[in-house]
């Protein structure tokens, strides 16, 4: 398989679109495999001092560039997730932008589990590879979830299984669909990126746009957004995931305590809801429901792969527990990036006596976060730009009970809410939004929160 794509990138004029992770991991490939001039277009001008190309003389860096000239001149652009081309007319160059995933799809004749949605992903993605490679071999992981998929290239053979986790920018420019996809929800997010709503959740559809007959989607049948925008876009066998039973078949819901699956009118019951499990909450268990209807459809033992769930201690960043300080007990949630996973997180944890939140404003909704706010028991609300602090004066001149602060950095409000959170309680810093307007991404933002959590006295900058 790995010989057939690289007889395709053989004596191609090739640029690189972007010179992080994945960019470098495409390198790699490239350099190991293809004898051809590379380009690697990147405005970060230290690259050529990188130990990995510096002694490259068949290759060429370029920082100052335009994207058009980049898929005028070249035969194949491979591109990086973070790049964002939404400015570029791309219409008549669809055929030259591809990226790793792509690649994979087209080349790699082997069973492909993608999962993608606004939430849930990286949970779902780990879970389901925890399940599988305690019972099959050949059992990789990659994808958004922080491993290149070019990474494992050369151990796949056609018994591999690969389980990735796709991020709308993975996406986008997509031809090919995995042979089993899962769209867990779809809520507004990464709008600055994508430059509105539909092509964001277009993006997202393109898990199922391409798929055969004999493949199969698992989608959140209850989600409006999921069921406008897959209309027209199902071509294999579906399941639809429920919150409760609508009696049609291929359905997985929630009845009488147990997650359950209906199928040719027989009623299965797949997972006990109340489970001594560590992952917590009812977005989890959501995630859960996708997990267990994959075991079923590939006949996997059931009883081991519950084991595997209700085992699994979560994800750094997910509603992590830091510490218990002064008898007060501390949550990261640095990934909530959309008002839903922070009402739903914080209803996880259940005893909140002090909320954290705002981020970077992408232009997303926040009526929901803010009615939840303004009616909740959370007795303060430490608000940091850009969107808790509009939030927080909106609820300040609307007559909300809560006690409202204003932090403009991270340090001070922490110290905030060591000073005002009630012993007993919880306090979780849960952003609501994303970290970039100060920090490199959710996981800097985390790793400081957690840092100034677990220190005596924070020093402020």
């Amino acid at each position: 398989m790995i010989e057939n794509l690289i007889n395709y990138l053989k004596n191609k004029n090739l640029a690189i679109l972007g010179f992080g992770k994945e960019g470098k991991s495409t390198y790699k490939f490239l350099r190991k495999y293809v004898d051809v001039n590379i380009t690697i277009f990147d405005v970060n001008e230290a690259i050529k001092d990188d130990p990995l190309v510096s002694n490259d003389s068949n290759l060429k860096i370029v920082n100052d560039y335009t994207y058009e000239e980049i898929l005028e001149n070249y035969d194949l652009v491979i591109k990086t997730p973070g790049i964002s081309l939404k400015d570029v007319d791309t219409t008549k160059y669809k055929d030259k932008i591809t990226s790793q995933i792509e690649l994979l799809f087209e080349f790699f004749d082997i069973l492909t589990i993608g999962i993608t949605g606004t939430k849930g992903k990286s949970t779902t993605t780990s879970l389901i590879y925890e399940v599988l490679k305690n019972q099959l071999n050949d059992v990789y992981i990659g994808g958004n979830i922080g491993i290149p998929v070019f990474d494992n290239l050369e151990k796949l053979n056609k018994n591999s299984i690969y389980v990735i986790e796709l991020s709308a920018y993975q996406l986008q420019y997509v031809k090919k669909s995995p042979k089993i996809s899962l769209l867990l929800n779809l809520f507004e997010e990464h709008l600055d990126f994508f430059g509105g709503k539909d092509n964001y959740y277009n993006a997202k559809i393109n898990i199922a746009n391409y798929q055969k007959e004999n493949d199969v989607l698992f989608y959140k049948g209850d989600n409006l957004d999921v069921i406008k925008y897959l209309n027209g876009h199902i071509f294999g066998k579906t399941y639809k995931v429920m919150d409760k039973d609508i009696l049609d078949n291929n359905s997985i819901f929630i009845k009488d305590g147990f997650v359950c699956l209906r199928e040719n009118n027989e009623i299965t019951k797949l997972y006990d809801c109340n489970s001594d499990r560590i992952l917590k909450g009812n977005n989890n268990l959501k995630d859960i429901m996708f997990v267990m209807g994959v075991a079923k459809y590939l006949n996997l033992d059931l009883v081991k792969a519950i084991n595997d769930i209700n085992s699994f201690k979560g994800l750094e960043h997910r509603m992590e527990y830091v510490g218990k300080i002064d008898e007060v007990t501390y949550y990261n949630d640095s990934i909530a990036t959309i008002p839903q996973a922070t009402i739903n997180n914080v209803e996880t944890i259940g005893n909140v006596d002090t909320l954290i939140f705002g981020g970077m404003d992408r232009g997303i909704d926040y009526k929901p976060l803010i009615n939840y706010l303004t009616d909740c028991s959370i007795s303060n609300l430490i608000c940091m730009p850009e969107t808790g602090t509009k939030i927080g004066k909106f609820l300040l001149d609307n007559g909300c009970s809560s006690n409202i602060y204003f932090a403009d950095t991270l340090e001070s409000a922490v110290s905030i809410a060591k000073e005002v959170t009630k012993k007993g309680k919880s306090c979780i810093m849960s952003p609501s939004a994303p970290s970039y307007n100060y920090f490199k991404n959710f996981e800097e933002k985390g790793n400081y929160f957690k840092q100034l959590v677990l220190e005596s006295n924070i020093k402020q900058k």
